[in-house]
């Protein structure tokens, strides 16, 4: 190999090193030490809040798990206020506290380690989704980010109004349901107190996910897996799908399952809308090239 050639090699490799710097371009392993590290942050913040949590015990506990059993709850004055003014007695709900117990030793410490981390969750989950964000932005076209920007402020938006919606209205009617119900005089409800706060916690986050269904067709209908037509073609078997999945996440309850039917069918109906815009946007893309 001539010393010319040798040059031209090193030239070669050191323009080929700075195009490849140039465009951002990331090994596999680069990938994986970026979103390690996007966890771990995600991570922290889950740990921080959960450790204010943790200490504001009677805060999280009183005034917002065991609430919700309470007469004097917003929801519950709200409907036994519909109860007075309908002369419908069967509208009030949670007019008699309901009684908790303990039965295993542990059962206290752990179920607040448990409320603690779950807290830390929802209070972080803006910031969790800004480094979800962050990970997927470096992929995205210019176009893409412009279009996808402000997703992190309409995820956070929309998973709050989920666990507001499930906490406010669902949690209550769960609660009065299931702690009322009996199947016989000789049997006496006596409510786990892990079982009633896995109810609400659940109830809470199942609804906090489950508003996230505009954010989820706008990137399906951006990758081509949904189409407006699409959603339309298939809207009562879609129907179908959402009353069994209102079913699944609340008490067997008619009158609960409709109350989170209604706003799925909301969702949907503004992913029909999502999804147009979308297609739309493709086509003005396209006719510019």
């Amino acid at each position: 190999m001539t010393e010319e050639t040798y040059t031209e090699e090193q030239s070669t490799k050191k323009k080929g090193k700075k195009k490849k710097e140039k465009s951002g371009e990331m090994s596999f392993l680069d990938h994986l030490e970026e979103l390690r590290w996007h966890i771990i942050r995600a991570v922290l913040a889950i740990v921080g809040f959960a450790i204010l949590a943790f200490i504001s015990k009677d805060f999280i506990f009183d005034t917002i798990i065991f609430n919700p059993k309470t007469p004097e709850f917003w929801t519950n004055r709200m409907f036994a206020q519909l109860a007075e003014l309908t002369g419908v007695e069967s509208l009030s709900i949670n007019s008699t506290p309901l009684e908790l117990i303990s039965i295993k030793m542990a059962d206290n410490f752990m179920t607040h380690i448990m409320v603690s981390i779950i807290a830390g969750l929802i209070i972080s989950s803006p910031y969790v989704f800004f480094e979800v964000w962050r990970f997927i932005k470096p992929a995205l076209y210019d176009k893409e980010r412009k279009h996808s920007s402000g997703a992190v402020f309409y995820m956070s938006v929309l998973f709050i109004l989920g666990v507001l919606f499930g906490y406010y209205l669902i949690v209550p009617l769960s609660i009065h349901f299931l702690g009322s119900y009996s199947i016989s005089a000789e049997v006496t409800n006596q409510i786990n107190m892990r079982s009633f706060i896995g109810t609400v916690t659940s109830i809470s986050l199942a609804s906090g996910v489950i508003f996230e269904l505009p954010i989820f067709v706008y990137f399906l209908s951006k990758v081509g897996i949904l189409t407006p037509e699409m959603m339309k073609q298939y809207r009562r078997h879609a129907y179908v799908a959402l009353l069994l999945l209102s079913a699944i996440i609340t008490p067997p309850d008619v009158f609960s399952q409709i109350m989170v039917c209604f706003p799925l069918v909301f969702l949907y109906e503004i992913g029909i809308v999502i999804s147009k815009r979308v297609n739309k946007q493709k086509e003005e893309e396209l006719e510019a090239i």
